[in-house]
């Protein structure tokens, strides 16, 4: 796709009318340690570049407080992973902290969430959404329909609240946190838009890129099921990035999880 089609999408898709309306702010950002992967093979998230070159990669959820509601990004491993560490042969999933763990520290239980969201439904990001039955999921529905095709193990019980998206959301109604269609990895694949009062924007990437050298190169992972919708994506997202002076965290990128404050602390 030439970048000059890119460009144009990422404009259309900016005009979104979840972004149009003045932004408020939310009180506070949680990173949780939802778990790590001792990656045997870098380049099944970079073709041709560190081929069989092993990668450590974080994976974070999100817990972000907008008055007396709670939105939570993303889940991660399972829990079950503390316990025991998941082995495949992509590599070793380990958890050295529980979600529920995580959540009680801060005094709160699964049923005090008041929305749920994921990324996408790949395991490293679903694998606790059960913990939260009555706690409505915020999902595109082209990604439930791929995640739940015939044939397909199911990656969370279907039977809960759940609110099909089609495109942006804007999750509190006042700009603070809104929901960003960015297909591409998977056909319903989304990413967050964070406002905080002294922080500014963060915006959180899902698997848009999996670690900051893929980003700066516009690279497309083998698993993703379009190249063209990863490119356009990447280009609205780093147009997001540049107009809202906004940080980019990238959830799977390890020295970016490393250099920031994790809960109990919090970012305002």
């Amino acid at each position: 796709m030439k970048r000059s089609l890119l460009t144009a999408i990422a404009s259309v898709a900016l005009a979104s009318p979840a972004l149009q309306a003045a932004a408020q702010t939310v009180d506070r950002l949680y990173i949780m340690d939802c778990g790590q992967n001792a990656a045997t093979d870098q380049g099944r998230w970079s073709p041709g570049v560190n081929v069989g070159k092993p990668i450590e990669l974080s994976d974070n959820c999100y817990l972000i407080r907008h008055g007396a509601q709670l939105l939570l990004w993303d889940t991660g491993y399972p829990d079950a992973v503390a316990d025991k560490p998941l082995t495949n042969p992509i590599g070793t999933a380990t958890r050295a902290r529980r979600l529920a763990d995580q959540l009680a520290e801060l005094k709160l239980t699964a049923a005090d969430v008041t929305w749920l969201a994921v990324s996408h439904t790949h395991g490293d990001h679903v694998g606790n959404v059960d913990m939260f039955p009555q706690t409505p999921l915020l999902i595109q529905k082209a990604e439930l329909d791929w995640a739940f095709a015939d044939g397909k193990p199911a990656p969370f019980k279907r039977d809960r609240p759940i609110k099909e998206l089609s495109g942006d959301f804007d999750v509190f109604g006042d700009g603070s946190v809104v929901i960003l269609a960015t297909p591409g990895h998977t056909p319903g694949h989304q990413s967050l838009l964070v406002k905080l009062n002294k922080t500014g924007y963060v915006l959180l990437t899902g698997d848009l890129a999996h670690f900051r050298d893929n980003w700066d190169n516009d690279r497309v992972p083998s698993m993703n099921t379009s190249a063209d919708q990863t490119h356009a994506s990447h280009a609205r997202v780093a147009k997001l990035v540049a107009d809202r002076k906004a940080q980019l965290w990238i959830n799977h990128d390890k020295p970016t999880s490393a250099g920031q404050k994790h809960s109990p602390d919090f970012y305002d």
